[in-house]
């Protein structure tokens, strides 16, 4: 999943946010440094990875697109699964998008020396182009393609996946919402479980 989705799954809690928003940026078992909570954010951030690399629907998803863009096909369908959480956010939480995605910057903010350098070298283009709002519609998705495919010094072609998500919308927003739900489901548990221990 992407962003938006691990910071949704982390129920709230501020520093299981922050360890689930920037565990990519977390090598290998590099993290006991961090507070107790974040190291469980991170903890959870990889068990959601691999509970939707296993998913079968997350899987038919990434099928779909495997032809044209072979393995970053999953990274494609986690930026589309993120574009349908952000627009039908409503369904999913009482707090308006705008709102909820300020409450979170401001908790990088608040967090930014914990932050790992990477994160913090990113974290001014994603509050400046308001990465996470700009999920909700094509053109904010487009966008995130476009600078996906030029990291990738243009050989992905993910810019192009925005005619797959257009000429696909239908199906890979249903494949989104049954996942969704179990993924909700799962992730509440593990979420319970880590902070049990």
């Amino acid at each position: 999943m992407n962003f938006l989705a691990h910071i949704y799954l982390s129920f709230d809690d501020p520093q299981i946010t922050l360890g689930n928003f920037f565990a990519d940026h977390i090598r290998g078992n590099k993290f006991k440094h961090f507070p107790e909570r974040i190291q469980k954010g991170i903890v959870l951030h990889r068990e959601i990875d691999t509970f939707t690399d296993a998913h079968p629907i997350a899987k038919q998803s990434s099928k779909r697109l495997h032809k044209n863009y072979s393995h970053y096909s999953r990274v494609i369908v986690d930026i589309f699964y993120d574009h349908f959480l952000a627009k039908n956010w409503a369904t999913y939480s009482d707090v308006p998008l705008e709102d909820y995605v300020d409450n979170f910057y401001d908790l990088l903010e608040e967090n930014y020396a914990l932050l790992p350098l990477a994160t913090q070298r990113m974290m001014p283009y994603m509050v400046t182009n308001n990465w996470l709002l700009s999920y909700a519609d094509l053109k904010g998705i487009s966008q995130v393609l476009d600078g996906m495919n030029r990291r990738t010094n243009n050989k992905s072609r993910m810019n192009f996946a925005i005619l797959d998500l257009e000429v696909h919308y239908g199906a890979f927003e249903n494949e989104f919402t049954q996942f969704f739900e179990e993924l909700i489901t799962f992730s509440r548990h593990k979420f319970k479980t880590l902070c049990e221990d």
